[in-house]
């Protein structure tokens, strides 16, 4: 039998981390990596062909930023509760001010401006500022039952709004409602009042009905939705359609690798509709593991965390293990035309560049909260 990698005596650095890392979590992140590079190959050379950029542009792209994403993951899981926090506070701020900079100067790309090109690399600010603002709110709210007298949820409130209004300036609703979702659940593990959570829960429908009433966008994918017939099948509903009919194709095993009709048809197969491809190519087979693959890292993250004495560290887990569950949640539904179509990539999935690298820092972020700490007494 192989000897462990470290031995449990070991009290070096990579040594304790090795023995306190959950290691189920890591490895079920580090398979939803490799799928990803698998349908990278699978979804994304049709795409570049369609733009000439080369026919695997998008697959060395997508692995080039693997290697960052993991070293991240790996470095920031290394850091205690107390890091973690400094490393969102940092995140915070620098992301307003790059959601800021990108009302002003980033690209707009479908009537929406949500990237900006910073050293030749474009990036989306608000998946960086994402995973920060769950870890701050968090540790307001923390402080908060710690000391009644600290205005932990005011200030919670004002990160939420100013993200908020920034992603809406965008607009990206769906960022906007991960960010909301994950603020109303926090404040749920915190303990706030049902009467509360009951007037949060109708603000956020009346801002919905905002949303639909303020952005022609969210309105016609609303009706389309509702009323299917609504639309041009030809062209406001040709994405789903397509994304229908390529899970029907796809049948319990797929048609194969490379047999896909929906990446040669669908300008967003490698992003948005990645598993339509591989619903076709591989089956409904590898869509359940994809499923079982992010609800387990969701679950247990979560379940890890509930085992903790910090009330800090509970929430924190919480936060971003239901962000990374809402995004993956939401680019599923939406490919299976469960929810209204928004454009949000499936983590670690769809195609991505800095993404990917905010999805390491994450998911860094949770590895070091869900750390066994034995004889480590928290504040907070």
């Amino acid at each position: 039998m192989s000897t462990p990698t470290f031995s449990r005596r070991d009290t070096s650095v990579l040594g304790r981390w090795w023995w306190t890392i959950d290691r189920w979590s890591l490895s079920a992140i580090i398979i939803i990596m490799a799928i990803g590079i698998l349908l990278s190959f699978a979804a994304s050379p049709p795409v570049a062909e369609r733009l000439n950029l080369g026919t695997f542009f998008f697959v060395k792209r997508h692995i080039i930023m693997v290697p960052p994403a993991v070293g991240l993951m790996i470095v920031i899981s290394l850091l205690n509760p107390q890091q973690v926090r400094r490393l969102a506070s940092f995140l915070y701020l620098v992301g307003v001010i790059l959601l800021i900079f990108t009302l002003s100067s980033g690209a707009e790309i479908k009537g929406a401006r949500r990237w900006i090109v910073l050293a030749g690399t474009s990036i989306q600010a608000s998946e960086f500022i994402k995973p920060a603002f769950a870890i701050m709110v968090a540790w307001m709210l923390a402080e908060k039952y710690r000391d009644f007298q600290f205005p932990g949820l005011l200030i919670s409130f004002i990160l939420l709004v100013i993200l908020v209004v920034l992603l809406l300036l965008q607009p990206d609703l769906g960022m906007t409602l991960v960010v909301i979702s994950t603020w109303i659940g926090q404040l749920f593990i915190a303990g706030m009042p049902v009467i509360w959570m009951v007037i949060l829960a109708t603000m956020a429908v009346i801002g919905l009905c905002g949303a639909y009433l303020l952005f022609p966008h969210v309105a016609r994918r609303i009706d389309q939705f509702l009323d299917p017939t609504s639309g041009n099948p030809q062209h406001d509903l040709y994405q789903v359609n397509q994304s229908l009919e390529a899970f029907m194709n796809g049948g319990l095993f797929g048609r194969g690798p490379g047999e896909g009709v929906i990446k040669k048809n669908v300008p967003d197969a490698h992003a948005d509709f990645v598993f339509s491809v591989a619903g076709e190519e591989f089956g409904l087979i590898l869509c359940l593991a994809l499923v079982g693959l992010f609800a387990f890292v969701v679950i247990r993250s979560l379940l890890r965390g509930m085992q903790e004495s910090s009330l800090f560290t509970i929430m924190g887990t919480a936060g971003i293990s239901m962000q990374f569950g809402l995004q993956a949640f939401i680019n599923m539904a939406s490919a299976l035309h469960l929810i209204p179509t928004k454009g949000m990539t499936m983590p670690f999935i769809s195609y991505g560049g800095s993404s990917l690298v905010a999805l390491g820092i994450a998911m860094g972020m949770l590895l070091a909260l869900t750390r066994r700490r034995h004889g480590v007494t928290e504040v907070l």
